[in-house]
C-alpha cells in the first residue's frame, strides 16, 4: 500500500530513486559529495513510477536515480511545468526525453553501464567504492571487478564488494514493502553513515541480516528445476511466496552469470494467477531484453535486464514461445534440447 506523507513547508529538495544497489550507491555517491536534507522517494525495485509522488510546486529540488524516465515523463512534465528543477541520472530507457531549460539529464543506457557509473562518472570517481558496489549489485561484475582492480583493491575486499552489492539488490525485490528485509529509505540512511562499504559491511547489523536472509532465501531454490530448456536459455517459475518474490531478481543475476552464453526468465506467481517476470539477455546488443519485454503489457527495463509486471497465467505458453525464439543465439536452433520441466514517501527532518 502506498504510504503518502505531508511535507512541511521548508521541505524544498526531494531524493527520488530505485530502492535497489544501484538506486541506492548512485545516491549515496551523491550525498557523500554533495550533503542535502531531502525527502526520500522510493520503493520496491519494480516500482518505478516515483515523481507522482513529488509536490508540483515551483522551486522544488528534485533528484532522480535509476527509475526510468520514459515511465515517468507525465509527471516529470507536470513538475517542470509547474517550475521544478530535475537532475535525472539513469540508464533505463528514455525514448521520450526531451530538453527543458530545468532538467538536466545524466543518461547512458550502455550495457556496460549502471546509474552507480554514471554518478561516478559526474564526480570523477570521487566514492568509487560505492559506485563497485552499485555495479556488481546491476549484475555488471566484468566492469566492477576491472574498477576494483584497478583501484589496488585486494581479492578478499573486491569479493565482500561483490556481496554488497548483490545484498543491497537482493533487499529490493517483492511486491510491497512487506516482503523486504529491510525498507530502502532506511536501508539508505543506515548505509549513508558509512564513507567506506568495507566498513560498512563490517560493522553494520544490516549487512548480517540481509546476508541471513539471502542464504536462507538462495537455499530454496538450489533444488529448482526449469519449466522450460532449450540450448539459448531457461524459463523457471517460481511460487507465489515472499522468499520467491526476494530471491527472484538474485537468481535470475546467478543464473546469467553462471552461463553468460545463455538467456533467463524468472516467473514468479503471484495470488491472482499472473506473473512477474525478470528477463536476462545473453546477447544485450543484439537482443535486448528490454526490446523484448515492451513487446508485453508492463514491460519495460534495459538492454541486459528487464521485465514484465504482470503476465496473465493464461500466456505463459505464448510467452514461453516467444522467448526462445527472441533470444536463440546466432549460431543456434531452438527447437534443439528442450525440456519442459508500494512506494516509500519518508517524513521530511526537521
Amino acid at each position: 500500500m502506498t504510504r503518502v506523507t505531508e511535507s512541511s513547508p521548508a521541505s524544498r529538495a526531494y531524493d527520488v530513486f530505485n530502492g535497489d544497489a544501484d538506486g541506492l550507491c548512485a545516491l549515496h555517491q551523491l550525498r557523500l559529495a554533495a550533503p542535502r536534507d531531502a525527502v526520500c522517494v522510493t520503493s520496491v525495485k519494480r516500482d518505478v513510477a516515483l515523481l507522482r509522488y513529488v509536490p508540483c510546486e515551483a522551486d522544488v529540488e528534485v533528484t532522480v536515480l535509476d527509475v526510468s524516465l520514459d515511465a515517468n515523463i507525465e509527471a516529470l512534465g507536470r513538475l517542470l511545468e509547474a517550475g521544478a528543477h530535475v537532475v535525472y541520472y539513469d540508464h533505463h530507457s528514455a525514448t521520450r526525453a526531451r530538453t527543458h531549460p530545468r532538467l538536466r539529464l545524466e543518461w547512458d543506457d550502455s550495457p556496460r553501464v549502471c546509474t552507480s557509473l554514471i554518478v561516478d562518472r559526474v564526480l570523477d570517481g570521487r566514492y568509487r567504492s560505492w559506485a563497485i558496489v552499485g555495479a556488481f549489485g546491476d549484475n555488471l561484475d566484468g566492469v566492477a571487478y576491472q574498477l576494483a582492480t584497478d583501484r589496488g583493491l585486494r581479492e578478499h575486499e573486491i569479493a565482500t564488494l561483490a556481496t554488497l552489492g548483490r545484498l543491497l539488490n537482493y533487499n529490493a525485490y517483492g511486491d510491497t514493502l512487506d516482503d523486504l528485509h529491510l525498507r530502502p529509505d532506511v536501508l539508505y540512511r543506515t548505509l549513508h553513515a558509512f564513507a567506506d562499504p568495507l566498513q560498512f559491511a563490517a560493522a553494520s547489523p544490516s549487512f548480517s541480516q540481509l546476508e541471513q536472509g539471502y542464504w536462507e532465501d538462495l537455499s530454496r531454490v538450489d533444488a529448482l528445476a526449469p519449466h522450460f530448456a532449450w540450448g539459448g536459455g531457461a524459463v523457471y517459475v517460481l511460487p507465489d511466496a515472499p522468499w520467491a518474490r526476494r530471491i527472484s531478481g538474485t537468481f535470475a543475476n546467478l543464473l546469467a552469470t553462471a552461463s553468460r552464453d545463455k538467456s533467463f526468465a524468472v516467473l514468479n506467481e503471484r495470488s491472482d494467477g499472473s506473473f512477474c517476470v525478470s528477463v536476462r539477455s545473453a546477447e544485450p546488443a543484439a537482443r535486448p531484453a528490454n526490446v523484448f519485454c515492451d513487446g508485453f503489457p508492463g514491460g519495460g527495463g534495459r538492454r541486459g535486464a528487464a521485465g514484465i509486471n504482470s503476465l496473465p497465467g493464461a500466456a505463459i505458453g505464448a510467452f514461453v514461445e516467444a522467448f526462445s525464439l527472441y533470444f536463440t543465439p546466432t549460431d543456434g536452433a531452438p527447437t534443439a534440447g528442450r525440456v519442459y520441466c508500494g512506494p516509500v514517501i519518508e517524513e521530511p527532518r526537521q
